[in-house]
């Protein structure tokens, strides 16, 4: 899940990434600011939800991808778009 808050003041808005895969221990995101190498890593909840918070500039796109426990890569469902990459599958979509 994508929760998107545009601050008044600034022309940047704070990105709130929530993911909740089965069983795993570490949820990193990547791709953002076309970064695929620097990933930022999600903080786990009790509840088995990961989160982070990102500060982004407005009139933007990221793709970005989800992986998790360093081996499987997942998409978010709520992303603006989906994008083709050069493995043959997609990247997510974030438009700011």
């Amino acid at each position: 899940m994508l929760q998107k808050t545009y601050l008044k003041t600034k022309d940047l808005c704070k990105v709130k990434f929530i993911v909740k895969p089965d069983n795993a221990e570490k949820v990193e995101v990547l791709g953002l600011n076309s970064d695929w190498e620097n990933s930022i890593l999600l903080n786990k909840k009790k509840d088995g939800t990961f989160s982070a918070e990102v500060t982004l500039p407005k009139n933007t796109e990221h793709e970005f991808k989800y992986r998790i426990d360093g081996t499987e890569w997942l998409d978010e469902p709520e992303a603006d778009k989906q994008s083709p990459n050069a493995f043959g599958s997609t990247n997510s979509v974030l438009v700011v």
